[in-house]
């Protein structure tokens, strides 16, 4: 398996309600170091049943999402993640 396919698969086991950071993700998939890495993934992603708007930055910030940042924070907060 990838690199790519174990994050997308983290990542589409995220429940709702939660979150990991991008650190978080490229240590569960084997690589500690590759966060950044991670984040590109997250941001080539369109497939609806991959939640990649719970991935947050390690400081808790929402951070980027390429369905916009306002829209991820709106439905991060709908799942009560964000108040």
């Amino acid at each position: 398996m990838t690199f790519k396919e174990k994050v997308l698969k983290i990542v589409s086991e995220i429940p709702k309600g939660k979150v990991l950071t991008y650190k978080e993700v490229a240590k569960k998939a084997g690589s500690e170091n590759a966060a950044r890495a991670a984040g590109s993934i997250m941001k080539q992603n369109y497939d609806s049943k991959i939640p990649c708007h719970r991935v947050i930055r390690s400081d808790g910030i929402a951070g980027e999402y390429n369905r916009g940042r306002e829209n991820k924070i709106k439905i991060l907060r709908s799942e009560g993640v964000y108040r």
